[in-house]
């Protein structure tokens, strides 16, 4: 059973957590016929960041330990708003990086993330399915949850 199962299954409403599984579940069955992405999530020190981990893999992203070799890379840490990721973000980013060459960078609201909340969850596996394949996925919260940060 995945990471995201047993925090779902923790759900003690009934519906809601039938809703979640099948939104998990959606995510999940249209992924298995994509590539899966490289992706590296940071802090605002340029470190990893493992707190989505699991979330990152249910949306089909591979974590990477190198920025060099990611194509995306995701900006999120917790207690941090995306306003004030802005701030921080454009001087920790390198040229070099693939993710900033194509522009797939992507800051992450992780002021009231709860990572063990499984909406919560939920809802941060589709913000990533959407910012992995973009045009493939779209749930509306781009701009209230995450953003693409514009490099160039």
């Amino acid at each position: 059973m995945s990471f995201l199962n047993s925090v779902i299954n923790k759900v003690k409403d009934e519906v809601l957590r039938e809703q979640l599984q099948d939104r998990k579940d959606i995510i999940e069955h249209k992924i298995k016929f994509m590539d899966k992405v490289p992706v590296a999530c940071l802090d605002t020190n340029n470190e990893l960041n493992y707190a989505l981990e699991e979330v990152i893999l249910s949306a089909g992203g591979i974590l990477y330990d190198f920025t060099q070799s990611a194509k995306v890379v995701i900006y999120m840490e917790k207690g941090k708003t995306m306003l004030e990721l802005m701030g921080i973000v454009p001087s920790l980013l390198d040229k070099s990086w693939p993710a900033v060459e194509f522009n797939r960078v992507y800051l992450m609201n992780g002021q009231d993330l709860d990572t063990a909340d499984a909406e919560d969850l939920v809802t941060a596996l589709e913000d990533i399915a959407e910012m992995l394949y973009p045009g493939f996925f779209v749930f509306g919260n781009e701009g209230i949850d995450w953003l693409s940060f514009k490099t160039q």
